[in-house]
């Protein structure tokens, strides 16, 4: 039995990783992405807009599907997607349809994220929570080596092989999950006489859509503005659409019985608002570091993709080493002095950024580095016992898929930040103006962390 259920997590880690370790590779293939389709940093962002929205979308809709359908089917179709989207990615005869292969992937990859737990949870009865960090082993250490590994690929091969990576895992993960996730259980009366359009009234089809051309139209009107260096009519007509389409979304979710994102419950519980708002700025100071570092690097400083995969490292085993200690000391203390600690760690590494310019010595990254690293590792235990503590047990499921949501906008508004202020290349004033906002950004932070109460709450002003 406990065999099994050690290949049961092989299986079931070995598709997961695959979303974290997409997401993370491609932020040191970014400048030889701009070089090959001979794009500014604001037209190559969108091959990180479109996995986060994709992956935004998909991972609360197949999480859905898989209570209808069944997880095990799901799982092994995300395989496919994947595998399919992996294959095709280098072959894309343009940048558009590189985006298009790379939003595949993100669906695939997310099939596989948004039921991996509930099978584990489900098929493992015995020592779940040990089951379970594992499962967090595989997801966070595919995001903390992503870069190294994209690095090295790319140095010795080029950007097709940070997708054809993907095959060899894909195809173990498949056989494996085949002979070793149980079989579903049959569809029960419900789901069988469930019709077209029942299943969309579920996933909420029109909030989806309200909140994918809203947030496209947003992110083309003002990236298109920043980019051609003037706002003109159009742009300002397709910022209103972005805009109109959202309010369209804010108000369709407070209507509707089964909403996308549940906009009714932050009006319930406030505490649980300011966690995800703060998840919401950690993430977009996170990420900005972390797609905006290697592009300087190999843009500015002209430091190679493999040395900058080393040097990402930093970030990431600072991340993993310190995520355990962080449980233990939060289990012990409360969320609050962890993430008191962690927004000033991000104020120190913010400020670092200010100072750099080309005299600085490379290694010098590292500091930085390993503050955000540090950093991500308090908060990724932090602000989930913050939530936790935050929300009621009865709608902890919604809590959590709110809170992943969060995560992913935090990411768009890093990579929408990131072109804004670089627009159409990297620059010491752009990265030293990136970092002042940042500074705010971070002393923000320290401010929301210092006022929140033991319980995790933020005190009343």
């Amino acid at each position: 039995m406990i065999v099994r259920s050690r290949w049961l997590l092989i299986s079931v880690g070995l598709g997961m990783l695959l979303n974290p370790l997409n997401s993370s590779m491609i932020s040191v293939a970014i400048s030889r992405l701009q070089n090959v389709y001979d794009l500014d940093f604001t037209g190559v962002s969108w091959i990180i807009f479109s996995f986060y929205i994709a992956s935004s979308i998909a991972q609360p809709v197949m999480g859905k599907a898989s209570d209808i359908f069944g997880r095990k089917k799901i799982f092994l179709a995300g395989l496919i997607v994947s595998f399919v989207a992996s294959l095709l990615a280098p072959l894309s005869p343009n940048f558009g349809w590189l985006i298009v292969f790379r939003i595949v992937q993100a669906i695939g990859t997310s099939m596989m994220v948004s039921v991996g737990m509930a099978i584990v949870r489900i098929h493992i009865t015995e020592k779940q929570a040990s089951a379970l960090s594992v499962m967090s082993i595989f997801l966070s250490g595919a995001a903390a080596l992503g870069p190294f590994i994209g690095g090295v690929l790319i140095h010795w091969w080029d950007w097709p092989a940070i997708f054809l990576v993907n095959i060899p895992f894909v195809v173990t993960s498949f056989l494996l999950a085949w002979r070793n996730i149980p079989k579903d259980e049959p569809p029960t009366s419900v789901a069988q006489g469930m019709s077209i359009r029942k299943w969309f009234d579920l996933i909420d089809t029109s909030g989806i859509l309200f909140f994918t051309v809203g947030l496209v139209a947003l992110l083309v009107g003002l990236l298109s503005a920043k980019s051609s260096g003037h706002v003109s009519f159009e742009h300002v007509i397709v910022v209103l659409i972005g805009l109109v389409a959202l309010g369209a979304f804010v108000r369709h979710e407070l209507k509707v019985t089964s909403p996308f994102i549940p906009l009714r419950t932050f009006a319930k519980y406030p505490a649980m608002t300011w966690v995800n708002i703060e998840f919401i700025l950690v993430n977009v100071l996170y990420y900005s570091l972390f797609f905006g570092l290697p592009s300087y690097l190999q843009m500015v400083r002209h430091v190679s993709e493999f040395h900058t995969g080393i040097l990402m490292l930093s970030l990431g085993l600072c991340s993993l080493v310190v995520s355990p200690i962080a449980g233990r000391w939060i289990d012990k203390s409360g969320p609050r002095p962890a993430l008191l600690l962690s927004a000033i760690l991000m104020t120190f590494g913010s400020v670092w950024l200010v100072t750099l310019n080309q005299t600085s010595p490379v290694i010098s990254v590292c500091l930085a580095l390993a503050a955000f690293g540090i950093s991500n590792g308090l908060n990724n235990v932090g602000m989930q016992a913050a939530l936790f503590q935050s929300s009621p047990k009865e709608i902890i499921g919604v809590a959590s898929g709110v809170f992943m949501t969060s995560r992913y906008l935090g990411t768009i508004l890093s990579s929408l930040l990131l072109g804004i202020i670089m627009g159409d290349k990297f620059s010491d004033g752009g990265f030293q103006l990136l970092g002042a906002i940042l500074s705010v950004i971070a002393l923000s932070l320290v401010f929301m962390s210092w006022r929140r109460r033991k319980s995790g709450q933020l005190e009343e002003s």
